[in-house]
């Protein structure tokens, strides 16, 4: 079994990988890069960093996700 962390997503607690990070995330929630913003303890992550930044036990995020219309 790997080891795991808790992270708090939305209001929600949620095990993931440790080393995981906000792409791992992301592909855990089923979710597209493209249309999601993504706020780590208060801080946005740009997309650019999503394969970089590696979360960490504790860790409070934000996902949004970003809808079209008119």
């Amino acid at each position: 079994m790997l080891p795991t962390m808790r992270v708090r997503v939305n209001d929600q607690d949620l095990d993931l990988s440790d080393g995981a990070t906000v792409a791992d995330l992301l592909a855990t929630l089923q979710l597209p890069s493209t249309r999601v913003a993504i706020e780590v303890n208060r801080q946005l992550v740009r997309r650019s960093d999503h394969t970089a930044r590696t979360l960490t036990s504790d860790d409070v995020v934000e996902v949004v996700t970003l809808v079209g219309g008119g």
